[in-house]
This record gives structure tokens, sequence and C-alpha cells, in this order.
């Protein structure tokens, strides 16, 4: 599953690391939708807000469906369906939606059947390994190149910061009974977890079988092009862009992100399992250093000469992508489409 991630950026450098080209091949970025409810984080959970991206054609039905505004939705699907007068009185757990049952369960068949896909952004996302002395946390992410900087560039250059994950998600909308306001929600469709990943759930997965572990990321903006415009690209074929993938790293993480409320970049820091005291920067992890020294400036809880302690270097191993799960599959094979084919890195 994915029950918690980060999303540390400010408003407008989230919207400049989204930036894209539209249907015309015009370079764009997609405009903010109640930005003032974006708050940034290093440890958001189930019930806060955080930021998606989805299609401007679902705000404005003449709009191009190409086109991509930022929105921030609160995390867990509310079904536009749901009959009582709050939220907190959904009997069950709407944050992670599993691949091999979206497009049987009711809270989300009819969302993702009217195109309500969005793209869920955040630094990364956070995975506990159960070991004898307790959970150990993981921070999940997309391989960082070298060029990103430890300072943001101005304007509308182009994006050289942190390249932030991409998780297909599904929204809704739900308005509560009388007058209160339209509430935008949304989940994270989850997968069986990719090989290198999979050891941090202690458990073996079982191709077709095995516990939806991982979000659904979109990887490339090609990708989140389809997942996004519901009006050019039909459900049957969006949903085979729903598959793990091999192209993410992960570093171990200090249990100080176990507590919801803190929310520093302490969170994301790098530690080395069993080190007895810190160690030196090394060229391998330089980009992580400068992401976290930049991160300071707008950082949700900003503290003066704040260094978090961090230790490790990345981990990177990607590997070949994998195939949608064999429910999946089967469902598109009903549909008439053929089978997902395996997609390379």
């Amino acid at each position: 599953m994915c029950g918690r991630t980060a999303c540390s950026l400010a408003a407008d450098n989230l919207r400049r690391a989204c930036a894209y080209r539209d249907r015309r091949g015009q370079h764009r970025q997609p405009e903010w939708v109640r930005r003032e409810r974006y708050q940034p984080s290093y440890n958001k959970s189930p019930q806060s807000s955080g930021p998606v991206l989805l299609s401007r054609r679902h705000l404005h039905q003449d709009a191009d469906s190409s086109e991509r505004v930022l929105m921030d939705m609160r995390w867990g699907l509310v079904p536009s369906w749901f009959k009582q007068d709050s939220p907190s009185k959904l009997q069950f757990n709407t944050s992670n939606c599993r691949s091999d049952t979206m497009l049987s369960k009711s809270s989300y068949k009819g969302a993702l059947l009217k195109g309500k896909r969005c793209v869920v952004l955040a630094d990364g996302f956070y995975e506990w390994q159960q070991q004898s002395g307790g959970k150990q946390p993981y921070f999940i992410y997309f391989p960082q190149s070298k060029e990103a900087m430890d300072k943001e560039t101005e304007g509308d250059e182009e994006w050289r910061g942190w390249r932030l994950l991409t998780m297909a998600g599904i929204f809704d909308c739900w308005k509560p009974p009388g007058e209160g306001e339209m509430l935008y929600t949304y989940t994270i469709i989850t997968v069986d977890a990719s090989k290198d990943v999979s050891f941090i759930h202690h458990r073996q997965v079982k191709p077709g079988k095995g516990v939806a572990g991982m979000p659904a990321i979109l990887d490339g903006d090609e990708a989140i092009r389809k997942w996004l415009d519901f009006a050019e690209v039909p459900t049957q074929e969006a949903v085979k862009l729903i598959q793990p993938t091999e192209n993410i790293v992960f570093h171990p993480v200090s249990t100080f992100v176990n507590n919801i409320h803190n929310n520093t970049p302490e969170c994301v820091a790098p530690i080395e399992l069993g080190a007895k005291k810190e160690v030196k920067a090394t060229p391998s992890n330089k980009v992580m250093l400068g992401w976290l020294k930049s991160s300071q400036e707008g950082s949700p809880q900003k503290k003066e000469n704040y260094l978090p302690k961090w230790t490790s270097q990345f981990i990177h191993t990607p590997l070949p992508k994998k195939t949608s799960t064999d429910v999946l599959q089967q469902w598109l094979g009903k549909q008439g489409q053929p089978a997902a084919k395996k997609h390379k890195a």
C-alpha cells in the first residue's frame, strides 16, 4: 500500500516542476486551482490534502482536454454517491485502490469509467520493512539526475530541481447534504510491488496474486498525458499504463518519520543502517544533500541553519518494467482489447 508521502516543493516550484507540452506542442505550466489550500509537507498521510494534476476539461467543459491544472485534494476518495453528511462516516479505507479491483468495486468503478483520472504528485513515498527490532522506514522516489541543482532557477526557466514522483490516481467529487461545499478527493492506485521493493514488505509477491504493495507510477510525460487526457484516451487504453515499475530508487530513513506530527527534512534524510556515528557525504548522495539544503526555503517547518543528519548513499538498480496484473489483462480481454505488453524502462 501507499500510506505516507512527502511533497515539500513550494506552490510556484511545484507548478514549474509539472511543466509539459500541450497538444499543439506548446510549452506550458499547469495553472493552480485553489492554490491557497496547498501546504507543503515532508510527512503526508491519508485524510490530509495533497496536490494532483487533472485535465482542465473536468472543470471547464469547453477546455482542451490536454491542458492540465493543479489542485489540492483530500487523500481518501469519497464516492459521489455517498449519502452521509460527513466523510468520516465512510466505513472503508479508500486511500489506496488495488489495480485488480478498481473496475469492479463501486467506490472506484463509476469515477474511473467517467474519466476521473488524476496524477498524484510527491517527492516520494514511504514504506516500512518489518524487522526483528521493529519497522524500518524507507523513502522511495525516482532516480535523480546529476543536474538536480542545489538552488532554484528563476522565472520560466526549465526546471532542474527534484523530479517529482507521478502516481496514477482516481478522483471524485462529493457534495454533502444541504449547502455544503463540493469536496474533491482522490485515491492512489496500487500494484504488486516491483522486484527491488518487494523485500521491504517482508513477504513473497506472487504474480497476479500478490498483495498490492506500491503505487502505480507513471514514468514520463507521455504516460502522464495518456492517463490525464480522458477525452482522447478511453479507459480501456488508459488502464494498460497501470503496472509495476523498476525505475525507482530508495534509501532507509530515520524512524523520526513514524510520527505524523514530525514534518521537517529529517523525514526524508538518508541514514546508514547500523551506523554509530554520522559519516561524511559521498559524491553519490550529493544530489540529496543539495536538495535538502535548497528545500529549507519555504519548508513546512523552517529552522534557522537547520541541516538534518543523514549518512547513506542512494541505491540505483533500475531494471525493465513488468507487465500489469493478470486480473487487469483479463478485464482488457473482455473488452476486446489486446493484453498489455511489456514496457521497457
